[in-house]
């Protein structure tokens, strides 16, 4: 059973730790999963895990280096990074970086997840041309201050959706439809019918705006390794 070791990387001069979790024996590929916007939960960890006893090296990033002590916290720590968003995307960066830097990711096909305001950020990697090889959001913000541009989007694009979900409604989902299409991205869109956001995680929640979904939990990680499967294979 796989464990994690801190892994310490900085921004900018924030100090940094992210969760690496390393496989049984050669990893098939490095994965960079982008915490909720409470940073590392249960849940992610749990899917951190989960990805490293498949066989991939696994990095759990951290956006804040600090830990919130609840979700008005952590809106505020969200705030503080997200409120230029070029500082955003560099701290996203530094965490793609921390990962690149091990030995072992040497000539690793490189990949990237996220949930909730990790999704978005997973996006946000994906938009601007990073080199992974596929960028996959659940539950995810969709809406960005610097869309993709035409050719930019090198990844291939997995967005695991659902249809209830208030934090992302129709309206910003078409728009990023839209976004993508002039991109001239490779991307593919999963909507769950009736399913809130938060869908992954299935820790108890007062907030009305989320719920745990067992049907789409499933299907949106088989999609996920389904997608990392076919990259892979060429």
């Amino acid at each position: 059973m796989s464990t994690f070791e801190d892994l310490a990387y900085d921004d900018a001069g924030a100090r940094l730790t992210g969760l690496l979790a390393r496989p049984e024996g050669v990893p098939k590929g490095a994965v960079l999963v982008f915490p909720t916007i409470m940073n590392p939960t249960g849940s992610v960890r749990d899917k951190a895990l989960s990805l490293a006893g498949d066989g991939y090296l696994t990095l759990v990033a951290d956006f804040y280096g600090k830990t919130p002590k609840d979700f008005d916290e952590a809106r505020l720590f969200a705030s503080e990074i997200r409120q230029a968003h070029e500082l955003y995307r560099q701290r996203l960066r530094a965490s793609l970086r921390a990962l690149a830097r091990l030995d072992e990711t040497k000539d690793l096909p490189f990949f990237v997840i996220g949930f909730c305001m990790g999704g978005q950020a997973a996006l946000e990697l994906a938009r601007e041309g990073a080199p992974v090889e596929a960028a996959v959001s659940f539950h995810g913000l969709l809406d960005t201050q610097m869309p993709a541009q035409p050719g930019s989007v090198g990844a291939r694009i997995l967005v695991c959706h659902g249809d209830a979900d208030p934090m992302v409604p129709r309206e910003q989902v078409l728009k990023f439809w839209q976004e993508m299409d002039r991109a001239e991205a490779n991307w593919h869109f999963h909507s769950y019918s009736g399913v809130k956001h938060g869908f992954t995680n299935p820790a108890p929640s007062e907030n009305p705006a989320t719920g745990y979904d067992a049907s789409a939990d499933r299907q949106s990680w088989s999609a996920m390794h389904a997608l990392f499967d076919e990259v892979m294979a060429g």
